[in-house]
């Protein structure tokens, strides 16, 4: 420990971060007011806790297959022995650790008797609703180990406010885990603290035990700890501890529990990590479904989830002079720049640090609010409005219309749809459902939970480059392609399909003794095709 003490002081790069970067609540002319509610870390946790829960409850939309394929689709097939696995899992780049959180879950369900298609379509949000919960009080903890109380109470509010965090966090991707767990992790190490040498080095293992299992869930948050892990290097001297009894056991323990996990659950020897770099980096297979240019993150992407906070984040940023924060949130982005296929949800764990910087600059306006207000006649207090005042208004007039109108209206269709197939197949009126539209639009087994013949679109990469699959033959030509899918199989009792393919369906579909029996709004503006206004339920007449 004293040797760590020596180190950091003769850390001189380090310097400015804690000399300059400033507890807002520690300085000149500022007077602590601690309130009692945020001094308790059981109070913050039950605050969030109680937020998080109805956030769950209020996504009722669609946003990204992954929260259904690539995590409940595989739990509810490991508990109850039917589901979809994609291609994905035939290729083994994904590990079964997230999946498994969600399988617990099912099972605790089936015991109880309560996998009801309510409890299906809403407990997976409500266990991440805890996840997230836990993520929160974490990141008031490194706000306020960084930047102080003061600082960390408007940090929270701006996690707290974010449409974007609103709209993801509580969704069951393993990217919401991936930043519960960035999170956590960040507090236990040492480097990313203003005074490094303070932090007990046991922390630090945790902080790698953390970092392990991010990776393990998600291997591209190896982005995230190599950084990380750099920056320890730079403010110890004990770095060949840190190396060889910290880094490789740790790793090596978490890689090999991770390895045996697949290995129960694949049935033969994968590892995942070097399969899922393999397909995503070294032959660049994300990019199968869709690139963006490389500053999509930096000019669209990044900006977007910030939306209104973004100034007030830049803002932070500058004046807190933490550099070594602001420099994680540019590595990650330029690193997933550099790939083709982009996402929203990949930078997902940067969204809350960047909001951190956001709290930073609302409390140097809250202080600088009340400065002017103890130094002011008071007549001049009366009339002076508050800065602070006028940003939250604005933050909270921007971000919560765009939280509830994503959460709620945007894309709801092919949620909505699912829950009624899922009542109706319950009260054994649904025989077999063909699903007409692109692969993975809505939920599957997870929500409909009754095991019963269904159809969607393939859209498996092929293993040539420009072979079109099923579901872009499907758009290419439906009449065409539905009448060979027909003509060869038995009809369903049930076609699903959106309203811009419906259109060019009804006929054929008339024709073949089905009739429309439910449509549900699905969006007001077109994302990545045509407009899909609605979603369309056809059932073959008895």
């Amino acid at each position: 420990m004293n040797q760590r003490r020596n180190a950091s002081s003769k850390s001189q790069p380090t310097k400015p971060l804690i000399t300059k970067n400033p507890d807002i609540s520690k300085q000149k002319g500022y007077k602590s007011q601690k309130s009692n509610f945020f001094s308790s870390e059981k109070n913050i946790f039950t605050l969030c806790l109680a937020f998080r829960i109805a956030n769950s409850l209020l996504i009722q939309t669609y946003f990204n297959p992954d929260e259904h394929w690539q995590a409940l689709e595989v739990a509810h097939r490991i508990v109850f022995g039917y589901g979809h696995l994609t291609w994905e899992w035939r290729k083994g780049i994904r590990s079964y650790f997230h999946p498994l959180v969600f399988a617990v879950l099912y099972k605790v369900l089936a015991l109880f008797g309560l996998d009801t298609p309510w409890f299906m379509a809403h407990a997976p949000r409500l266990l991440q609703a805890l996840f997230s919960a836990v993520g929160d009080l974490y990141f008031y903890k490194l706000s306020n180990a960084i930047f102080g109380n003061f600082v960390a109470k408007w940090a929270l509010f701006s996690q707290l406010a974010n449409w974007f965090m609103f709209f993801c966090f509580n969704r069951t991707l393993s990217n919401s885990l991936e930043t519960v767990l960035t999170l956590v992790g960040l507090y236990y190490w040492p480097c990313m603290r203003a005074s490094p040498s303070k932090v007990p080095l046991v922390l630090r293992k945790w902080g790698l035990a953390i970092a392990a299992l991010a990776c393990a869930i998600r291997p591209t948050s190896a982005i995230t700890w190599v950084y990380v892990g750099l920056l320890e290097l730079a403010v110890t001297r004990d770095r060949l501890k840190f190396l060889v009894l910290e880094v490789v056991p740790i790793g090596a323990l978490v890689l090999a529990l991770s390895c045996l996990l697949d290995r129960l659950m694949y049935g033969s020897w994968v590892i995942v990590p070097l399969n899922f770099l393999k397909f995503n980096f070294l032959s660049s297979g994300g990019d199968y479904y869709g690139t963006h240019k490389w500053h999509w993150y930096f000019s669209q992407g990044f900006t977007v989830m910030l939306f209104t906070f973004l100034p007030f984040s830049v803002a932070g940023s500058i004046k807190s002079k933490c550099w070594k924060l602001s420099g994680l949130i540019a590595w990650v982005l330029i690193v997933y720049s550099i790939q083709g296929h982009k996402e929203f949800r990949f930078v997902l764990p940067m969204l809350p640090i960047a909001l951190m910087f956001s709290g930073y600059s609302l409390a140097v306006m809250a202080k600088s609010d009340s400065d002017s207000r103890r130094k002011g006649s008071p007549n001049s207090r009366m009339k002076r409005p508050s800065k602070v005042g006028f940003a939250i208004f604005v933050l909270l007039a921007t971000n919560i219309p765009m939280a509830l109108y994503m959460s709620l209206v945007h894309q709801r269709g092919t949620e909505d749809v699912m829950i009624y197939l899922s009542k109706e197949a319950q009260n054994e009126k649904v025989k077999g459902i063909l699903f007409l539209m692109p692969c993975h639009a809505t939920p599957y087994y997870s929500t409909l939970h009754y095991d019963l013949p269904m159809r969607n679109l393939d859209c498996s990469p092929s293993e040539e480059k420009g072979i079109p699959d099923e579901s872009d033959h499907f758009m290419m030509d439906p009449v065409s392609f539905v009448s060979t899918l027909m003509t060869n199989g038995s009809l369903p009792s049930h076609v699903v399909l959106f309203d811009s393919e419906e259109k060019l369906l009804r006929d054929f579909l008339i024709s073949h003794s089905f009739t429309e029996i439910r449509r549900f709004f699905h969006a007001h503006f077109k994302v990545d095709r045509d407009l899909q206004a609605s979603v369309v339920v056809y059932a073959l007449a008895n």
